[in-house]
This record gives C-alpha cells, sequence and structure tokens, in this order.
C-alpha cells in the first residue's frame, strides 16, 4: 500500500495543533493557579473546579466518544453476526490500539510507529496542563470528529459501489442485515450488556472528574444532559458508514474481494471504507477524526489512572507530601501509565481482555459501592468489603471464556458451544444486586451488633458505633442557646 500523503499532512498537522492547544492550555493553567489559593494537585485534577458549561460539554463528550465509539459502533454495525441492535459501544477495542492500527492501514506507516507517536503526543500535552490541557484539547478534538465524519457521510452515501441501505437494513444482499437480531436465547444478554454499558459508566472515574471539575453544581447537571445528545449526534456518521460498508460490493472497489469481514478487518472497516468510498483529501479528513477520538478518551485515561494512584495511594502512604511533591508525582505517574498502557498493545489479544475486564469490574463491583456511598446512610465499610468480595467471587465462579475461567455457577440457559459454556443469563448484572444486596444485609447487621453492644466496640475496625451520633438530649438545645447546629445520623455535625 502507498503512503497516503493527504492523510500523512492531516495527521501531522492533527498532532501540533492539539499540542499546542495543550501547551497553551498549561500555560494559562499556571497564570491562574499563581492567583488562587487552590493548591497544584487541585488544578492538575480538578481544573480548580473552574471548568465552565462550554468547555465542560466538550470534554464530557470528549470522554466518551473515543476511538472505541466511533469505530466500535461501525464495527458493529457491518458485522453480520451482530448488527446496529449490538452496537452498544462495544469493548472489543482499546485506545492506544486503535489509533496505531487506523494510522498503520490508513497511511502505511509502522503500528508500533503509529502508536508511539500518538502516546508522547498525549503524554506531553497532559503531564505539561493535567486537567486544563485536557480539557481544551478536547475541544478541538471532538469538533474535529464532528465535523470531519459528518463531512464524510455525504460522500460515503453518494458512493455508486453499494446497494441503498434501505434494502439492506432487513436483506442479505452483499452481506448480512446491518440491522442485525437478537435471538430468543440472547435477549437477557443483550439486556446484560445495555445495562453495563449505560449504568457502568456512572462509575468511571474520568466521568466524574469531569463533573467534580465544573464551576458549579448546575453547570455539572447541564453538562450532562447537553453531552447525552452530543454523543447520540456523533455517534450518527458511524452507524452510517457501517451500514453502507455492509451494503458495499467490495469487489467494485480498489480493496477487492474477499471483504474486510472475511480478511478479519472488521474493526477497521471505518478507515478502510472511508479510503475505499471517498475521494483522498476527504478521507484524510476521515482519519483525523479517529485519531481525535482516540486522543480524547486516552488522556483522560492516563489522567484518571494517575489521579487514582496520586490520591488513593501515594497520598494515604505519604500524608505529609508537600504540594510540589505531589504534582512531581503526578507527572512520574502520567508518564509511567503512558508507557505501561502503550506496551500493552504489543500484547494484541490482551487489549481486549484489559478492556472487557475493566468495564465489567466497573458495572459488577464498583456500581453498586457508589450507589452505597451516594444514597443509602446505612452502608458502611463492613458492607462495601462484603459486597466487593462477594459480587467478585460470584462474577468469578461464573466464567469468562476470554480469560479461560471456566463456568462453576451454572444459571439457566447456560449451553456448552464448541466445547466451551456460554452462559445465557445476565450474569454481569446478577453479580452486580448480588453486592448491592450484601453491602446492605452486612451494613445493617454490623450497625446493629455494635450500636445494641452485642459486640464489644474495640472489635469495631471501621468505627461503625462513632458513625451513629446519639439523639439531643430533651431540652439541650434551648439549654445550649446554640439553634444552628443539627446533629444527623451517619453523618458529622454540621454547623
Amino acid at each position: 500500500m502507498a503512503l497516503n500523503i493527504p492523510g500523512l499532512i492531516m495527521m501531522i498537522i492533527f498532532y501540533l495543533l492539539v499540542l499546542g492547544i495543550g501547551i497553551w492550555a498549561s500555560v494559562k493553567s499556571k497564570k491562574m493557579e499563581k492567583n488562587t489559593q487552590g493548591g497544584q494537585v487541585e488544578f492538575s485534577f480538578l481544573a480548580n473546579r473552574s471548568v465552565s458549561l462550554v468547555v465542560g460539554v466538550f470534554t464530557m463528550t470528549a470522554t466518551w466518544v473515543g476511538g472505541g465509539f466511533v469505530l466500535g459502533i461501525a464495527e458493529s454495525v457491518y458485522d453480520p453476526t451482530r448488527g446496529l441492535v449490538w452496537a452498544l459501544v462495544p469493548l472489543q477495542t482499546f485506545i492506544a490500539f486503535i489509533i496505531g492500527a487506523t494510522m498503520s492501514v490508513v497511511i502505511d506507516l509502522s503500528f508500533s510507529v503509529c502508536v508511539w507517536i500518538s502516546t508522547v503526543v498525549v503524554i506531553i500535552y497532559t503531564v505539561l496542563g493535567g486537567l486544563y490541557s485536557v480539557a481544551y484539547t478536547d475541544i478541538i478534538q471532538i469538533s474535529l470528529v464532528f465535523l470531519s465524519l459528518w463531512l464524510c457521510v455525504p460522500f460515503v452515501l453518494t458512493s455508486d459501489v453499494y446497494t441503498d441501505i434501505s434494502e439492506t437494513v432487513f436483506n442479505h444482499t452483499h452481506h448480512g442485515s446491518w440491522l442485525g437480531h437478537v435471538e430468543s436465547d440472547e435477549v437477557w444478554r443483550w439486556i446484560d450488556q445495555f445495562l453495563l454499558m449505560t449504568l457502568g459508566n456512572l462509575a468511571a472515574q474520568d466521568f466524574h472528574q469531569r463533573t467534580l471539575s465544573s464551576s458549579s453544581m448546575s453547570t455539572a447537571r447541564i453538562i450532562c444532559f447537553i453531552a447525552a445528545g452530543a454523543v447520540v449526534i456523533v455517534g450518527i456518521p458511524s452507524v452510517l458508514i457501517g451500514a453502507v460498508a455492509a451494503s458495499t460490493d467490495w469487489n467494485c472497489t480498489s480493496y477487492g474481494s474477499p471483504s474486510p469481514y472475511e480478511r478479519g478487518q472488521a474493526a477497521m472497516v471505518l478507515p478502510i471504507t472511508l479510503q475505499n468510498l471517498t475521494p483522498i483529501y476527504i478521507s484524510a479528513f476521515g482519519i483525523g477524526a479517529i485519531a481525535a477520538a482516540a486522543m480524547s478518551s486516552a488522556d483522560s485515561l492516563l489522567l484518571s489512572a494517575t489521579t487514582i494512584f496520586t490520591t488513593n495511594i501515594y497520598q494515604t502512604i505519604r500524608s505529609q507530601a508537600s504540594d510540589k511533591e505531589l504534582q512531581w508525582v503526578i507527572r512520574l505517574s502520567i508518564v509511567a501509565a503512558g508507557l505501561v498502557g502503550t506496551s500493552l498493545t504489543y500484547l494484541e489479544n490482551a487489549i481486549m481482555m484489559f478492556w472487557i475486564l475493566g468495564s465489567d469490574l466497573t458495572y459488577s463491583i464498583l456500581l453498586p459501592q457508589l450507589i452505597c456511598v451516594l444514597f443509602i446512610r446505612v452502608s458502611n465499610g463492613y458492607g462495601a468489603a462484603a459486597g466487593f468480595a462477594i459480587a467478585f467471587i460470584i462474577r468469578v465462579l461464573c466464567g469468562e471464556p476470554l480469560f479461560g475461567l471456566p463456568v462453576i455457577l451454572h444459571f439457566p440457559g447456560c449451553t456448552l458451544e464448541d466445547g466451551v459454556y456460554v452462559q445465557r443469563f445476565p450474569v454481569k448484572t446478577f453479580c452486580m444486586l448480588s453486592g448491592l444486596v450484601s453491602i446492605l444485609l452486612v451494613s445493617y447487621v454490623a450497625s446493629l451488633l455494635f450500636n445494641k453492644g452485642i459486640l464489644p466496640e474495640r472489635w469495631d475496625v471501621f468505627k461503625v458505633k462513632s458513625q451513629e451520633a446519639p439523639p439531643p438530649a430533651e431540652g439541650a438545645r434551648e439549654a445550649d442557646g446554640d439553634d444552628k447546629c443539627v446533629s444527623e445520623p451517619m453523618l458529622d455535625t454540621k454547623c
């Protein structure tokens, strides 16, 4: 394959543009930091909680519209075994793998070179400006995704090598129906995957990092509503391009036969379609859109992993660490996470496993914890530990073919296919609900045992008894003359 010069030029311009904006945002954040009382960590992770509505909408949308989103939807629509009904933002892709593979396919550069170029750019601007750089680069990234993909759609739809997608929505022409179908024994598994993709994301670190960085609570709420609609609009071009790919006679294109699906290149069907069904200068914009989508999620993941390590691990070990020390930990963590994540791309098939594992555990194990922390007062450390352990154990016992875990718990509909047991039951949702119920039951029992004096207070590792403030004595408030303080169960005294 010859080098795609327009595509290469587009990628260079895009990288320089994103890098320039990232550096500009980092300089801006440094100036703002000098004029506020917030620490460096607050600026790096939450942009000093000053992200405006406009910037917030862009960065929230860009967080979800990643490489897996853009390419995964097109792949699912094109795949004759799945179709549009299974296009629930598939988990078959990983950010660095997506951008590297795309560049490799379209501009004919080495896969490893493409991956490392992208990684270096992302690491540089994330290290320099933290969430400020990520948020402002998200503006140009999501804008490029939106404009470039919608620019490509008319050229794809006016191509003369495919059958009208309205005729192939149900029928098998050159390919399977692009709408797809859900067999009766797959309904529960479809529901399970749908709930995982919708509710599981609520427990994701990068989502809450965006909401907490907003300038106000109302701004965060509006950002979520607007971004929800924006994500749907940005996803439409991928659906249309996937449908066209499924309706195309590939023998009439320069790609030739067999089709991308038969060659095992279904994951790259979007860039392949752009390359063969649009003018070369138009496909170059599409390549930039894919790169933008991948990088917009890659920087969010880097910052998210760094936040968890710095605040939950390093600061716990070194509580006396200064702001300057933490800032260096943040920078080194971003570099380390970027290098480790990029190195995983050499494992190829294992990349998909890591990605699926992360989403699975977020939904099955972390979501119940989040629900209880935010909405259920009775929950405590004992329940959290029990819920985590029970959900994890049940999930392992349910088995997972991708990881070679055998099915030990056989739920209704579990069938043997090609020597491997496949669960038709919504096992992920079952694990999530099991964890939620376990947290509530164990929390209630532990609170009862310690607060009723059935177990000695010295055994109360998680200090459940101290969480329950004793009710004020009759007339105590009148005696104190302080009617501003209110004592609430399970909460610290609010004054």
